[in-house]
């Protein structure tokens, strides 16, 4: 089978729509980012691993940083999301904890190593970069504190510190399994982790409605 010049195969990929071709590029540069993190990543790399030429990658981006913030801003709103949801998902508190410890072990454990960009990246000492980082912890820990608050009854400064500690030990642990190869199977490891949470948490009587 014949294989087209780069040429040809530019003005093919000029055909896709706008979003998609934003999609596509974005699904590039993730790729680059995790495997060579930000500072080693050039624009050359994502437009030809998007098989696009570099003033196509420049329309969408103008820069490497702000396709850096695209995505960092993407999946940090995926993890938020995906806490919301846990905590959405059941009234039952202990199920609760269960699905938010899950939701960040499914985070670490899938989408092509995105949750780098989120928890490790290194580029912190952009300001943009670490509001965002630091922001989306505090976000998914404001969730869980205000549904300890609601049903402890707990001041709210004593909630939120129970929250942060929630979610440092979940995303930490979670870091932990996979870099571990996930020798323990990822539903196990993420049970083990709820039990433990859920024995400290647990024991705060809830509030009488």
């Amino acid at each position: 089978m014949p294989v087209a010049d780069p040429g040809e195969r530019t003005a093919r990929s000029a055909r896709l729509p706008r979003s998609a071709r934003r999609r596509q590029l974005l699904g590039a540069a993730q790729e680059v980012f995790v495997a060579q993190g930000y500072h080693s990543a050039a624009m050359d790399d994502i437009a030809d691993r998007a098989g696009v030429s570099k003033p196509v990658l420049y329309q969408h981006f103008p820069g490497k940083l702000d396709l850096y913030l695209a995505l960092l801003e993407e999946h940090a709103e995926a993890m938020v999301a995906a806490v919301r949801e846990a905590l959405d998902s059941t009234s039952d508190n202990k199920q609760r904890v269960a699905a938010t410890i899950e939701a960040y072990f499914r985070f670490v454990d899938e989408d092509g190593g995105a949750f780098r960009l989120v928890f490790e990246s290194d580029l912190t000492n952009q300001p943009e970069v670490r509001e965002r980082v630091e922001g989306t912890t505090l976000t998914c820990a404001e969730l869980i504190s205000e549904v300890i608050r609601e049903d402890a009854g707990l001041p709210k400064e004593q909630s939120r510190l129970l929250a942060v500690g929630l979610v440092g030990m979940a995303q930490v642990s979670a870091r932990y399994w996979l870099a571990e190869g996930g020798s323990i199977p990822r539903d196990a490891a993420s049970r083990l982790l709820a039990s433990l949470s859920w024995r400290g948490i647990g024991g705060f009587p809830l509030l009488e409605q």
